[in-house]
């Protein structure tokens, strides 16, 4: 008779036991700057410059002090933050939306359509992808200059609108959806935009979330287009808001800390809840090539 007690096997139990380990002190490790952050954030102007982390009094009207710009003392005065804050979301919705309407109907092409000299076309249109922003700033900046858009909104979110990147996504996506859906439309007298419209864009809905979360945290986070396209305070993102407190306020830090945790929950709330989506949407999009 066997004895059916086994041995439990140590080497699995040690590898399992040093992987999470490894995981959870690099977890530590990436939340530290953002507690940091916080943190400071709620810091008087005095305690900034302390060793310890965790302040004395919390000052939780450092954050109502961000958008007062009227305040006497210049530790406490704020900028308009509401406005960049209103500026970014504005840019970062609308090239959301153009994005992903112009990459579902480029996909759309290049996938459901037959027509000549499709795939050299999509070629070309990829290669785009390897060409370095800084080389397109220059022409799109030209361009922009010629349609008299600098140092405004739309100049933002126009260049924006289109992506190789979004088309080769989606693309990807509707490939794997049958191509019997198409001719049984068809049959019933639906339209090329019929079909694309109430056929191929509800079976591409994950992968539309997850091009609409990927353009829009880019585009919330873009600095270095509106520093090259912005002059006029009024018309600053939050990137470029934060500069313009960081640069007139001095040392302000705590008011700083303040603005950026404001400025990065957003993106924080918006990934925690759309994750889901945005990992199903990158895994269903790589099934066919």
């Amino acid at each position: 008779m066997t004895d059916a007690r086994r041995p439990i096997p140590i080497r699995p139990l040690l590898g399992s036991a040093a992987l999470h380990t490894v995981l959870a002190t690099l977890s530590v490790l990436m939340v530290l700057p953002f507690a940091w952050m916080v943190l400071t954030s709620l810091k008087s102007p005095d305690e900034v410059n302390a060793p310890h982390w965790v302040p004395a009094a919390f000052e939780w009207h450092n954050y109502l002090d961000v958008f007062d710009t009227d305040n006497p003392d210049p530790h406490r005065r704020g900028v308009d933050f509401a406005r960049f804050y209103w500026n970014s979301l504005f840019v970062a919705g609308w090239v959301t939306f153009l994005q992903v309407l112009t990459s579902a109907m480029a996909a759309f092409s290049f996938a459901r359509i037959d027509w000549r000299g499709r795939d050299a076309v999509f070629l070309m249109y990829l290669s785009t992808m390897m060409l370095p922003g800084l080389v397109m700033m220059i022409p799109n900046f030209e361009i922009m200059i010629q349609l008299g858009l600098v140092d405004t909104l739309p100049g933002l979110i126009l260049p924006a609108s289109f992506s190789a990147f979004g088309t080769f996504l989606l693309r990807q996506f509707m490939l794997t959806i049958p191509r019997s859906l198409d001719e049984a439309a068809e049959i019933d007298g639906a339209s090329p935009w019929r079909v694309f419209w109430d056929v191929i864009l509800p079976l591409a809905r994950p992968g539309l979330i997850t091009l609409a979360i990927l353009t829009f945290m880019g585009n919330y986070n873009s600095f270095f287009w509106p520093l090259v396209m912005l002059r006029r305070e009024v018309n600053y993102t939050l990137p470029m808001g934060l500069m313009f407190f960081d640069s007139t306020r001095g040392q302000s830090t705590h008011m700083m800390m303040a603005a950026v945790t404001m400025s990065v929950a957003p993106m924080i709330l918006l990934f925690v809840f759309l994750q889901k989506y945005l990992v199903r949407g990158i895994q269903l999009g790589a099934v066919k090539g």
